[in-house]
Formats: C-alpha cells, structure tokens, sequence
C-alpha cells in the first residue's frame, strides 16, 4: 500500500484513544476503527504512520501490528486465546536444560533459575525441571494458576504477552517483562540463550545471524507495546 495521507492524529474517544489519517480513522485489516486504551501507545503508533515513506512496510510497524492482533484476533474470544496462551506454561523453556557441556549448564542456571524463583514467589508454584528430551509434566496447581494469571489480561495485555512467549518460548520470561518484574534485555538474553550458545560454538552464520536479530527486534518491540499500556 502506498502513502495516501498527509497528516496523522491522535483523538480521545469514548474507548480509549484512536489515530486519524486526514481526519479519517485508522481501520484494522478487519476493518475496525484502530484504538487503544493508553494515550502513549496510540502516539507511539501514529509516530510510526507519521514515518511511513512511499509505501507502508508492516515489518516497520510492529506496534500497529500488535494492536491489530488485540482487536482482530484477541478481543472477539479473548478467553480461547488467552487458554491458548496459558498452555505454554505446560513447557516453558526454562524448565528444559542440557546436561553437557558444563558451560551451557551453568548458563541456563544462571539465566533461567532466577526466572522460576521469581514466578515461585510470585505465583505461588513449583515447576519440574529436566535434562531429558521428553516432556515432563508441570504440576497441575501451576498449570492452573498460570492460566488463570494470563486469562485475567485484557486483549492488548494479552496480544503483547503472546508475541513475547511465542518468540522465546517462555511463558515466565513473558510474565516477567509484562510485569516489570526484570529488563527487558535481561529476558532476551535468557531466551536467545541456547541460539547464541550455538553461534558461539560453531562460528559466525549470517543468515542465523539476521534471524535472531528479527527475533530481537520482534521481542522488544512486544515488551515496548506492554510498557506504553502502563
């Protein structure tokens, strides 16, 4: 699509907050008025319209992104979507480790067992860790408690949330960023743990490289969303 607008707006509404393109509302690919309910992260989504050059580039626009999946596919079933979401706690990365070479073991130690000491203070659980390949159950008190954590999120939380688990594969990374409860660099770099392991044992890949730089950008661009809601 290219740029058909001159001026961006922001606008109080009954809802929340919306963006305007000369005078027009901003629709989501489903057609709905794009809204939001903090004024910061619909100003920050306007900056991203007002940046727009000759054509629009979704891989620019991740905050639009995200706010179209809250309205889009999150609010009309929020409850489905957020059990989905809760499942991950069934198998969070951070309770699978590697049992050799005693570097990476210390890593995943030192990176990932302060994440499951924060979720245990905070929620109330236990998690079982594993060295083997196969999955191993989670206790069925945390699996509960964590699903009913993640489904009490209203759409925008919970559209954030899931762009954080699905790119690092942990619900308690994800929980810990929505909740501020560590820097968000700090979650990336437990996350990416075992990806950047393998660049350094088998030397530079550029194209492995990029992807885990996208999977960076993706990751904090999420954790911006969440943080722009207040």
């Amino acid at each position: 699509m290219r740029r058909f607008w001159k001026e961006v707006t922001v606008e109080q509404e009954d809802a929340g907050w919306a963006v305007r393109l000369d005078g027009r509302a901003l629709r989501t690919p489903a057609r709905a008025a794009l809204s939001g309910p903090s004024r910061a992260l619909v100003d920050a989504i306007a900056e991203e319209w007002r940046s727009v050059g000759h054509e629009v580039d979704p891989r620019a626009m991740p905050l639009t992104g995200l706010a179209n999946a809250a309205i889009d596919r999150v609010a009309p079933d929020r409850q489905a979507f957020a059990a989905g979401l809760g499942r991950y706690a069934e198998a969070d990365l951070a309770c699978y480790r590697s049992e050799w070479p005693p570097e990476l073991v210390e890593r995943q130690e030192q990176n990932w067992d302060p994440l499951l000491a924060w979720a245990r203070r905070r929620y109330d659980v236990d998690f079982t860790t594993t060295s083997r390949l196969m999955h191993v159950p989670q206790p069925p008190a945390t699996v509960d408690r964590l699903a009913h954590e993640v489904t009490a999120l209203d759409p925008f939380r919970l559209a954030g949330l899931s762009s954080l688990v699905t790119i690092g594969g942990s619900l308690m990374a994800g929980l810990a960023v929505l909740e501020k409860a560590i820097p968000t660099e700090e979650a990336w770099a437990a996350v990416s743990l075992d990806e950047r392991w393998q660049l350094e044992q088998w030397g530079s890949d550029t194209e492995a490289e990029k992807a885990l730089e996208s999977r960076r950008r993706d990751f904090l661009a999420a954790a911006r969303f969440l943080e722009l809601l207040g």
